[in-house]
This record gives C-alpha cells, sequence and structure tokens, in this order.
C-alpha cells in the first residue's frame, strides 16, 4: 500500500473554528481522514479579540479531529481573513541573465523578486500571497512557463495580497498556544476557492463568495488567477443578530433559528409554515409565521450582496466574469440564496460545496467546511513548499516566493 503523508487546514473564524486532516497519496489526491469544528467567541470579523478563548477552540477543534483521523496536528496551513487583509497588483522587469537568452530558473526567481520589490508593503503590513498570473517575454504576453523559451526580456504581472503584521502574528500566536505550527498562512478566498471552484471557472472569469460568520470573503479569479480581493465586515453573525432584536429571543435561539428554519426572502417560503420561537427571559414560546423570520434576514442579506456588487465594480471585471458567481461559507445554505444572489448580482450562481475529495465525504461536504478542506487540499499541492519550510523551520515569504518558482517549474 503507498505510503501517505497528513495535511492539516485550520480555519479560525469568528463564530466557530474548523480542523480538517486529509491524507495525501502518492498521486497527491487528498482523503480526508479526520474534522472537528466548534463554536468560536474570541474573534470579531476576521481578527483575534481574545488569546485565550481562540487558543482553547483551536485545541478543542484539532482535538477532535485527532481523534477522528487517528494521528496528531502539529502543523497546520491557517486562513486568514479580516478588514485589514487588501490586494494589489505589481509588476516586475528584468533583462535576461544567459548569454544565449535562454530563459532559466534563475531568471523566473528574479522577475518574481523584482514584482515583490516594486510592491513593498508599509512597515506595519507582511505579504501573505505574491500569485504571479502571467509572465511577459519580449512583449509577448499570456506566457506560463517561460523557462526554456529564448527571449531578452522577462516581465511578470502578480497579484500581491497583504495584511497587517500584528493581526497575522496573533493568529499564529493563537495556533502555537493550542500546540500547532502555522506551516502557511493561506487568504480564505484562495483557500475556499480550491474546494469549491473549476479551473474552467478560473479560467474564464468567476466571483467567489465566501460567507461566513463575522465576515464575507470576496475573490475574483479570471485566467487561472487571483484578480481582486475583498473582505467585508458584514456576514451571518450580523444575520443572527437581526433576528435576536427584531424576534426578541436569545443570540443562541436566533442562531437556531436561522439554521433550521432561515430563509433569504419570504418568498422561499411556503404559505402557513409556522415556527416555535423562544423568548428572553424563559416565558413560553410563541409560534409565528416562518415567514416573519425570512422578513427579518432578507434585508440583511440584500446589505451583503449591494456590498458584493460594489466590489465587484471596484475590480473592474463586471463584465469580464461569465462563469457568474460562486457561494459558499455556512450562510450559503440558507433556503433561497442561490436564487436571491441571482437576482441581486444580476449573474448567474451556484452553491460551491467542497469536491474533488474521498474520505469523510458526508462529514465535510458542505459549504460550512469549504475553507478548511480548501486548507487540506491548498497544503497538499504545496506538501514539498510546506516540508521544507518546516525542515528549515521557518515559513518567511521569501522562502514561500521561492517553493512557488520551484512549483511552475516542475508544472505544479
Amino acid at each position: 500500500m503507498a505510503r501517505r503523508s497528513s495535511v492539516a487546514g485550520l480555519d479560525i473564524g469568528t463564530t466557530k473554528v474548523c480542523a480538517v486532516v486529509g491524507e495525501v497519496d502518492e498521486d497527491g489526491d487528498v482523503h480526508i481522514v479526520g474534522a472537528g469544528s466548534v463554536p468560536s467567541s474570541g474573534m470579531r470579523r476576521g481578527v483575534i479579540v481574545d488569546l485565550q478563548s481562540t487558543a482553547r477552540a483551536i485545541e478543542e477543534a484539532t482535538d477532535r479531529a485527532e481523534r477522528m483521523a487517528g494521528t496528531s496536528i502539529t502543523t497546520a496551513f491557517v486562513a486568514v481573513s479580516g478588514e485589514h487583509i487588501t490586494s494589489s497588483d505589481s509588476r516586475g522587469v528584468v533583462a535576461v541573465a544567459r548569454g544565449d537568452h535562454e530563459i532559466a530558473e534563475a531568471d523566473v526567481t528574479r522577475v518574481v523578486d523584482a514584482a515583490r520589490m516594486a510592491a513593498l508593503p508599509a512597515s506595519d503590513r507582511e505579504i501573505i500571497h505574491l500569485l504571479p498570473r502571467d509572465f511577459v517575454v519580449d512583449g509577448q504576453d499570456g506566457v506560463k512557463r517561460p523557462v526554456g523559451m529564448y527571449g531578452t526580456r522577462l516581465e511578470v504581472e502578480a497579484h500581491i495580497v497583504t495584511g497587517v503584521a500584528t493581526a497575522l502574528a496573533n493568529v499564529a500566536k493563537c495556533a502555537q498556544l493550542a500546540g500547532v505550527e502555522v506551516a502557511e498562512m493561506v487568504l480564505e478566498p484562495l483557500a475556499s476557492a480550491e474546494a469549491v471552484l473549476t479551473p474552467s471557472e478560473r479560467d474564464i472569469g468567476v466571483i467567489l463568495v465566501d460567507i461566513g460568520g463575522g465576515t464575507t470573503s470576496i475573490g475574483v479569479f479570471a485566467n487561472g488567477g487571483l484578480c481582486h480581493v475583498a473582505i467585508l465586515p458584514v456576514a451571518g453573525a450580523h444575520i443572527t443578530n437581526d433576528i435576536a432584536v427584531g424576534m426578541r429571543t436569545p443570540m443562541t435561539e436566533a442562531e437556531k433559528l436561522k439554521v433550521r428554519w432561515g430563509a433569504a426572502s419570504p418568498m422561499a417560503v411556503s404559505e402557513g409554515e409556522m415556527i416555535e420561537v423562544f423568548n428572553v427571559g424563559g416565558r413560553e414560546p410563541r409560534v409565528m409565521p416562518r415567514r416573519i423570520l425570512a422578513e427579518f434576514i432578507e434585508p440583511r442579506l440584500d446589505e451583503i450582496f449591494s456590498l458584493v456588487q460594489a466590489q465587484i465594480r471596484r475590480s473592474g471585471y463586471t463584465h469580464r466574469v461569465p462563469a457568474g458567481v460562486v457561494v459558499t461559507g455556512g450562510t450559503a445554505l440558507l433556503d433561497g440564496l442561490i436564487e436571491h444572489a441571482e437576482v441581486r448580482l444580476g449573474l448567474p450562481a451556484r452553491l460551491g460545496a467542497p469536491d474533488q475529495i474521498t474520505g469523510l465525504v458526508e462529514t465535510v461536504r458542505s459549504p460550512a467546511f469549504s475553507t478548511g478542506v480548501g486548507l487540506a487540499l491548498f497544503g497538499a499541492r504545496g506538501r514539498t513548499r510546506a516540508g521544507a519550510a518546516q525542515r528549515n523551520g521557518t515559513s518567511s515569504f521569501w522562502d514561500r516566493t521561492r517553493a512557488w518558482v520551484r512549483d511552475l517549474l516542475q508544472g505544479g
């Protein structure tokens, strides 16, 4: 039997912490063997506000995943989100060093470094990803793998994602307090994309909308790569709060109502459906039309999709995403949400759930696990890179960039 290596993903969200363990075979296929999800209260809008509470949630989630998988989690690929995340385009240009003008690995490394230097962030920020999209050889664009080609001038078009250094450091510290070392930090929509987007969607243009607990993450993909990122400070937890206030019920009960009976619009609810609503203070519960619940949900969803639409316009890709929108995250499970998204955004939409996996499929094939599973897939695709970083005792940006170049040259 072929030997399998393990890879773990850790999604530290505002309302829950999710840990996923996968086994990677020699072909790079991921077999999910463990998963754990627990409520969390130590984060707010994607940023840690309570180190100890978050660390305890991480420890509990990883413990559940470990017991299911029968293995221990010592390192993990960790998702990052929050309003502090920003992205921008950058361009690097170098002259080909070899006298015969054949482009070598060193040239690719130099041009990627030039793109990094051209977009060095402020001192309080750190580069999370440098994502080369296309290379240009002597004016010929659209080149994916330039090594071995002849040319005198090599350019790269890249997309750079940065975050506030202290916020990223707090994420790493929480993981370490829970006994987990960070193999690499991964942008949340980039991780979710690994689990829910198809290669053809990435190529022709698609928008990923991940509606989590505290934030809604947006990733615009075209020509196979990430083109625009935005993190909105409004998501599922705000819907829960609206329900609690509007229906005068405790937050825990509001969350249960949202999950079990929530709908994106009153139009998605059948006439005459009734639900039981518990009161604050332990008074006798009330029986109310389910449509009333949807009436409290719809305005907040309209706000979310209005903000998403504004970001799509800002990206400049409004008419360049024929694949439409893929909606994922726990909130995507609301009845009628996909149809509501199509109407509000004016684009075709589908529900995104983890695919291309085996193992505990029934457990993790849910939009709520998209980021966790995507992290495991991301880690599997770059397990050589992660192994090198672990052996060196570092996972610096430059190590990750050099590893990306190696993956590119090997056709990974």
